[in-house]
């Protein structure tokens, strides 16, 4: 009977065991269960904080996060672009059993386990899963932003009678694809919402040389400006060229190539023949001071003793030669500037022989603003890149070095008038001007420069000749404009042409 009473105690025991530990387990079931209707502290969604939110209000945070509207920021305009406008779309769903499968470990009882020995696994975070139309994201820009915010240009434009031009804009044009991949983050991300959008932007485009060259003549006219002016005008980064001659005493437009006196800019071709008769040795000091005293002081006795150092005799003759051998057919020295020095040869040109114009130009020294124009065009080339028709024509005796020291010594010729009255100051203009008086009467009836213009937005070559038969004025009086105005405004002019201001 003891044994028997025993087995039903121990088997009464056990079962009341049993069912405590039921009881517990359902207990601990039943707050598992409760528990895991809410995402666990820490957790994440697409960057989203959900810890102590259910799936459906996890859901409702995540979507308001996401389908709040991008901020576009681009030309100054705001724009608040809907997501599912521009092509973004969640898997709210993907994410959602995947934040299941984290806050679990992937398994019920697995986080039961955790649940009943009080472990709390950090949850993973669940990445966004979403997909964008890159296509209605691309026609998005394309229509709704492009044509509302886009700037097209407007050109400058010649300021008729003056050397000045109106006010340009530059182009500014979204940059579609640096604008796809900034959106594209902006839509993914939960907090960095606001984007700035690029552009690229053109700038004002020039106007047409035949709008240079009809701004040139403008300013010509409204200067009252009665004598025969000629004038080239060379890119020297696409070759483009304005070419003409006026006669303003008959109001015509006459063909270009008039025979002018050369004056001083004769001495451009004496310092290039110079370095043609010496090749590239070393310029001693001496004769460095020279050069020097020709260029800038414009010194005639300089000049006259550069030539000597030629052919005593013949010095004047020899850089006449060495220009014909450019093609220079219209350039010419027939003699040294001293007074009473012989005319050494006279010269017949197709310049001069014409019958159509007369400028009384000097049997001693004469050119035309194209041939000044192409040897600065070819000193410059030279010196550039070391080519052209300098290197070409004396290859022994010229490279670029050379090129370089002619251009130096032309740059020192700084006088702040005529082209260089034109110019900004600390632009580099290497040239040389000239003019003529006469020893008996005192007056002046020519007046020239010719240079190259080294500007920012390009390099020139400008060359402008003048004459008169009575007389040409330097400054400006109460009724004429003078030469050093009339050069400066069309100097003025070109260089504008290079550099328009614009915004």
């Amino acid at each position: 009977m003891r044994n028997r009473n025993s087995n039903i105690i121990l088997r009464g025991t056990a079962i009341l065991l049993l069912s405590i530990a039921l009881i517990l387990t359902i207990i601990s079931l039943t707050g598992y269960s409760r528990q895991r209707d809410y995402y666990p502290a820490g957790m994440t969604i697409a960057g989203v904080p959900v810890g102590g939110l259910d799936p459906q209000a996890a859901s409702q945070r995540v979507l308001q996060v996401y389908s709040s509207p991008v901020e576009i920021q681009y030309n100054g305009g705001i724009i608040q672009a809907d997501p599912a406008v521009i092509g973004f779309q969640m898997d709210m769903e993907s994410m959602l059993a995947a934040a299941d499968l984290a806050r679990t470990g992937g398994s019920f009882w697995g986080g039961f386990w955790d649940y009943l020995w009080n472990r709390n696994p950090q949850p993973l975070p669940v990445p966004l899963r979403a997909t964008i139309s890159e296509d209605r994201l691309r026609a998005y820009l394309q229509t709704e932003i492009a044509p509302r915010y886009d700037q097209s240009s407007t050109p400058a434009q010649p300021i008729p009678g003056t050397p000045n031009y109106t006010v340009g804009k530059s182009s500014q044009t979204l940059d579609i694809d640096r604008a796809v991949p900034l959106i594209d983050d902006a839509l993914q991300s939960p907090s960095s919402r606001v984007v700035s959008l690029s552009y690229t932007r053109e700038q004002v485009a020039r106007p047409s040389i035949q709008d240079l060259e009809a701004q040139l003549h403008q300013i010509i006219t409204a200067t009252g400006f009665d004598g025969t002016l000629g004038l080239y005008m060379l890119d020297l980064q696409n070759g483009q060229e304005i070419h003409f001659a006026l006669n303003q005493t008959q109001s015509v437009s006459i063909p270009p190539d008039i025979s002018f006196t050369a004056a001083s800019t004769i001495k451009i071709p004496v310092l290039v023949s110079y370095f043609i008769q010496h090749g590239k040795a070393p310029v001693d000091d001496a004769t460095s001071t020279i050069i020097e005293n020709m260029i800038r002081q414009s010194s005639n006795d300089a000049t006259d003793d550069l030539m000597a150092q030629l052919d005593l005799n013949r010095g004047p003759l020899i850089v006449t030669e060495d220009m014909q051998k450019l093609g220079l057919q219209d350039t010419f020295i027939a003699g040294y500037f001293k007074l009473g020095s012989p005319l050494l040869q006279r010269f017949a040109t197709s310049a001069n022989r014409r019958t159509d114009i007369n400028t009384e130009p000097d049997p001693y020294n004469q050119t035309t603003t194209s041939d000044m124009g192409m040897l600065l065009e070819d000193i410059y080339q030279c010196a550039q890149t070391g080519g052209g028709a300098l290197v070409a024509a004396f290859p022994e005796k010229i490279d670029q070095n050379v090129c370089k020291q002619i251009v130096t010594y032309l740059a020192s010729d700084k006088i702040g008038v005529l082209i260089e009255a034109g110019i900004p100051e600390g632009t580099i203009v290497a040239h040389k001007h000239g003019w003529v008086t006469d020893p008996i009467t005192g007056l002046t009836h020519d007046w020239s420069d010719a240079g190259i213009v080294y500007s920012p937005g390009g390099n020139f070559v400008l060359t402008i000749y003048t004459y008169h038969p009575v007389q040409l004025i330097f400054d400006d009086t109460d009724n004429k404009i003078g030469m050093n105005h009339l050069f400066a405004n069309l100097a003025q002019a070109v260089y504008n042409y290079y550099n328009l201001p614009n915004q």
